[in-house]
């Protein structure tokens, strides 16, 4: 999946499971004071990416330079079509995900997330069990010191089977979307019970971190207006919400149609942040 620009300045790949694969950018600044470069890796911090369903390695990879650029190590994080129609092997998944972040190797890195599309959702499974003990995963909420959102598949149920149908199936999205939702009405404890808790947890998230969303008014999956309500509601409750939308722009792939607008807006929100030691620019 790494561009060759990335191969030649030696950042290497660690595949830690299946779908989740650690990149390591020996490049990145080390830390202020730190002893050894070992430490350094320690305090490095770390993006977690969430891609879009049925992304191509070479898409992903350019958001993984961007990132590389500015002295994150990448963990790309791949999101799983199963674990949408049983949401309980999502929430499995996502208890062993927490689990990594707080193992030894992530424990002292400062993360951010980046989900795209569906890709929210899996990273919602994660907050699914932080919010259910905030005080056991206290530490990890407070090392997500941002969130970016881009392309949201964000409204209903419904809306998530149309994505699931236009990203995985598009040849016959409308019988994807028609049976999808008959099956969720048939396993409703199994599926629509655990998909409303997943978009409440999202609502009522346990992080305070500031957010940025990326999302256009003609983006058939990321309802709009829902967006903005969640936006809002975000605001209302403290968190600093950025927010970068267009009239026009293509599902999970402003950056390729607007670069500069998009590059401009994520290296504003990502150096607000404050995390050492970061490069000047993207």
């Amino acid at each position: 999946m790494l561009a060759r620009s990335a191969l030649s300045r030696g950042v290497t790949a660690h595949r830690l499971t299946k779908n989740v694969t650690l990149y390591m950018n020996p490049v990145a600044p080390p830390a202020a004071g730190c002893p050894s470069q070992a430490a350094a890796e320690e305090q490095r911090p770390l993006m977690l990416m969430l891609p879009w369903l049925g992304s191509r390695p070479q898409s992903v990879a350019k958001y993984c330079e961007i990132y590389f650029r500015t002295g994150f190590d990448v963990l790309v994080v791949e999101s799983v079509v199963q674990e949408f129609l049983w949401p309980r092997w999502g929430l499995d998944r996502g208890k062993t995900l927490v689990e990594l972040l707080q193992s030894d190797r992530f424990i002292s890195r400062p993360l951010v997330v980046h989900a795209f599309s569906i890709g929210g959702y899996t990273f919602t499974q994660l907050l699914v069990h932080m919010s259910q003990d905030t005080q056991k995963y206290q530490a990890l909420i407070k090392r997500i010191k941002g969130q970016v959102y881009d392309s949201l598949v964000v409204g209903s149920v419904e809306r998530m089977a149309v994505g699931l149908g236009k990203t995985v199936f598009p040849r016959c999205e409308r019988l994807v979307k028609e049976v999808s939702m008959m099956y969720f009405g048939m396993f409703k404890r199994q599926t629509l019970d655990y998909l409303n808790l997943a978009i409440d947890v999202f609502w009522n998230t346990p992080l305070t971190a500031p957010a940025l969303f990326f999302y256009c008014d003609n983006d058939p999956l990321c309802d709009a207006q829902s967006m903005e309500e969640v936006i809002d509601y975000w605001r209302n409750r403290g968190i600093d919400v950025t927010a970068k939308k267009w009239k026009e722009s293509i599902h999970a792939g402003h950056l390729k149609k607007y670069p500069q607008e998009y590059l401009a807006t994520l290296d504003m929100f990502v150096h607000s942040l404050h995390i050492a030691p970061l490069k000047a620019k993207m």
